[in-house]
């Protein structure tokens, strides 16, 4: 039995992440570009001999926003359930088959980023200067004023884990269901995520990034769920035809 993994997935292009502004409760839609990507990488990325393997995966998580359950639907699963939402565009069909529940779930959602919503970096530290704040804003560090902290974003992403590593991973490790998880979400959140899932502290900040559009995957070392780990580099699947015994 393989070792469980989490798929990381963050939303494609929207016209707010490429001007860098922070985009958390505003629902915004990808950009024509970014549809366009995203169909790209799922055709890449998922299928029976893909780094995504749909009839392995056992359960979905997407955000409450548009544009990460329309970055979902571009990823074309051949899903045996209806969407837990109104599609948000066309969607191509006859996707590999995929027999895992999509829940949407509030514990991914972007940081809320309170009263810096819709502002670029440099807006930030200008704004706290103005407000006679440190310039130098570190939202691993900092939080948002107005939305939420770094311990807030502990909370629900140590919620969301730990009902992966329950529902999911453990029966997996034991060898009783297929295990992989696939979640579709926002980058600050999705980095918050992978920090957390190897029990690192927000306030150190990760050192990785995950472009728009892009894959992250997580798992463990030693078959072990006491031992997360990022997965820097994935294998794709093959199966491999039985040979026959050697005749005598």
């Amino acid at each position: 039995m393989s070792t469980p993994r989490v798929f990381i997935v963050r939303h494609g292009e929207t016209e707010w992440s490429l001007n860098g502004r922070h985009t958390g409760s505003t629902d915004i839609p990808l950009t024509a570009n970014g549809e366009k990507r995203v169909k790209a990488t799922g055709r890449a990325l998922v299928g029976n001999d893909r780094l995504i393997v749909p009839r392995q995966l056992a359960h979905i998580y997407v955000s409450p926003r548009k544009r990460a359950q329309r970055t979902f639907e571009l990823l074309n699963l051949g899903l045996k359930q209806t969407l837990p939402w109104k599609a948000h565009g066309e969607q191509e069909g006859n996707g590999p088959a995929c027999e895992a529940a999509v829940e949407v779930t509030e514990d991914i959602r972007e940081w809320d980023y309170g009263d810096y919503e819709g502002i670029t970096t440099p807006q930030i530290k200008e704004l706290r200067k103005q407000q006679g704040l440190d310039p130098a804003w570190d939202i691993w560090r900092d939080g948002c004023p107005g939305g939420e902290s770094p311990a807030d974003i502990n909370e629900r992403l140590d919620r969301l884990i730990k009902d992966i590593r329950d529902r999911w991973h453990a029966p997996a490790l034991a060898g009783r269901t297929r295990g992989d998880v696939l979640i579709v979400a926002h980058g600050h959140i999705l980095r918050a995520f992978a920090q957390r899932w190897t029990n690192q502290s927000l306030h150190e900040g990760p050192s990785f990034l995950l472009e728009a559009g892009g894959v992250g995957t997580l798992s463990y070392e030693h078959h072990n769920i006491d031992e997360p780990a990022i997965l820097l580099g994935g294998a794709f699947m093959v199966e491999l035809p039985e040979q026959d015994e050697p005749k005598n």
